[in-house]
């Protein structure tokens, strides 16, 4: 999931602290996925990632 997000952070130009910044969220909530400590994410924090990154919940399904 990590990727997909990645991907979309990167089409954007946008690093983990101004994505953080958008979602609203600690920075370390960030670090915390990317890492993998959030092994199932809430859908609020999925829908926090969708509308910070201008994209679907469906879009984290399709590979990147």
């Amino acid at each position: 999931m990590w990727e997909i997000i990645k991907h979309y952070m990167m089409l954007q130009g946008m690093n983990q602290e101004q994505l953080a910044k958008r979602m609203k969220v600690h920075s370390g909530v960030i670090s915390d996925f990317k890492l993998g400590h959030i092994k199932k994410p809430s859908f609020e924090l999925m829908c926090k990632f969708a509308d910070a990154l201008n994209v679907s919940l469906d879009d984290f399904r399709k590979k990147v």
